[in-house]
């Protein structure tokens, strides 16, 4: 019963963080947008003290039940590994291994290391949920956008739109290598091994390893009821079940019940630390109170998570890709709530959710080393539109901070240049002034091209104190390849 209980709330979290990543509406934001806020990292680099504590008192409670069923990536394992056990042979086919201590500590200490020295975006490299945020964003994405917009052109064909086309495009090599390097070596170890990424590279699972040592409930072994079969040590995907000793390191159980589930002699039970199992009489009601301890803790964690939701919302509109080469700026555009280089840097996990989200394809993964796979604007694909927030809504990290429409239209996180040789005015001999029409703030003017000569062509000025840097100018500028005017990121945002 327990394994079945933590099976479903496994899927559930798996399916509603995975439809964070695919939504592009906006919907399931407002619903599941939680699930993200919960994942432990990005809650500690939000400072979000309720849910770290929460977590922490989780783990203390009911033991890794975070890695089993509330972490994406851990279930993602779950799945490879049990793809790895298809046939009678390979059923049962685990065994117990000695803790890689010095791995898992080491892991722990580089990716402290790298949150201390504000390089977020390495330490985001070894990240459980970040690492799956990119595997979805990158392989996932474009399966169900394709399958999308297969089906609006059907729906279409028959005179229906209850769908409508998004347009897509694939992510850089510096986010998908990445995100394939990591899938390959999770899903390998997983499928061979079961949970070796948890239990030796992982940094979360040895914060909570750690704790889980103390945990009020746990799996125990009964030994006046254990016929040393060993069917549990080879069922245990986490290799921490030591049958001929009747040992489980609970550092690395992550209460997965599968050695419950599986055990002929009802040897093993969930119960709470007081119950050694040692020729008890109580061991019926252990498990009975194991059960609905573990029912209750999950229910809780769910519940107080919940707490911390708030409603996204939805910005329709989609830009249309144009043939422009992205220019090279000497400052990356951050969006707003990012609040400058240095907050961001050291915040942001590199998850790629703000990026799934951005109704205009305005986010992209940096290619940059010192910034690798964090997000920044680029506007050859479409401009951030001034009522838009929905990237602050999701961040989980804090990176992004959150902010209202009104809060937006004065955050300046840029500010545009104007290239003259490549404006059309002068190299073509026409007349423009589209950056002027559409700049949402006012910022920019068309003025003469020869003071006091009325005749001469009309170029734009930039006021650099009324630029928001929302890059609507840059994106419908249209000179090719390159844009006569393009936006210049600040260091640090500030209000005007």
């Amino acid at each position: 019963m327990l394994r079945k209980i933590r099976i479903a709330l496994a899927c559930v979290f798996w399916l509603g963080i995975t439809a964070l990543f695919l939504d592009f509406s906006g919907t399931v934001h407002a619903w599941l947008g939680w699930m993200a806020k919960v994942q432990f990292i990005p809650a500690l680099l939000a400072l979000n003290a309720g849910v770290v504590l929460a977590l922490v008192a989780l783990t203390f409670i009911f033991g890794r039940v975070y890695c089993s069923v509330i972490c994406p990536l851990g279930v993602m394992q779950d799945a490879f590994a049990r793809l790895g056990r298809i046939g009678r042979r390979r059923r049962n086919r685990y065994s117990y291994s000695k803790p890689l201590t010095w791995l898992r500590i080491a892991s722990l200490v580089v990716f402290a290391a790298l949150l201390a020295a504000g390089l977020a975006a390495f330490a985001a490299i070894l990240e459980p949920y970040s690492i799956y945020g990119r595997i979805a964003a990158s392989f996932l994405t474009p399966l169900w956008v394709w399958g999308n917009n297969i089906l609006a052109r059907v729906a279409e064909h028959y005179g229906s739109y209850a769908f409508y086309s998004v347009d897509l495009w694939m992510r850089g090599l510096a986010a998908l290598i990445p995100a394939e390097v990591m899938l390959v070596l999770t899903g390998v170890l997983a499928w061979r091994n079961g949970r070796t990424y948890c239990n030796a590279v992982c940094p979360v699972g040895t914060v909570l390893g750690f704790i889980s040592r103390y945990s009020l409930f746990r799996p125990v072994i009964d030994t006046s009821k254990c016929n040393g079969c060993g069917l549990c040590a080879r069922r245990c995907k986490g290799a921490c079940i030591d049958s001929k000793a009747h040992a489980i390191d609970y550092s690395r159980c992550v209460a997965c019940m599968d050695c419950i589930g599986n055990c002929r002699q009802g040897a093993i039970s969930y119960s709470r630390r007081r119950f050694s199992g040692v020729g008890s009489d109580d061991g019926a009601e252990a498990t009975d109170a194991g059960r609905r301890a573990f029912v209750i803790g999950a229910a809780t964690a769910a519940a107080t998570a919940a707490v911390s939701a708030h409603k996204a919302k939805v910005d329709g509109g989609l830009a249309v890709l144009v043939d422009k080469k992205v220019p090279v700026r000497a400052v990356p555009v951050l969006p707003p709530g990012a609040v400058g280089q240095t907050h961001f840097s050291r915040r942001c996990t590199a998850c790629q959710l703000c990026v799934s989200v951005c109704p205009n394809g305005v986010l992209r993964p940096s290619s940059d080393p010192a910034r690798l796979m964090q997000p920044e604007c680029s506007y050859e694909r479409g401009y951030c539109r001034p009522e838009c927030t929905r990237c602050s809504e999701v961040c989980p990290a804090g990176a992004i901070r959150p902010v209202t429409a009104a809060e937006k239209t004065a955050i300046q996180r840029g500010h545009a240049v104007w290239l003259k040789d490549n404006c059309v005015v002068l190299s073509d001999g026409v007349s423009c002034g589209a950056c002027a029409r559409n700049c949402p703030a006012g910022a920019i003017t068309m003025i003469h091209s020869v003071t006091g000569d009325d005749a001469s062509p009309e170029i734009p000025a930039v006021d650099p104190e009324r630029c928001i840097g929302c890059g609507k100018c840059e994106t419908l500028c249209p000179a090719r390849p390159f844009s006569a005017i393009y936006v210049e990121g600040n260091t640090r945002h500030r209000e005007i």
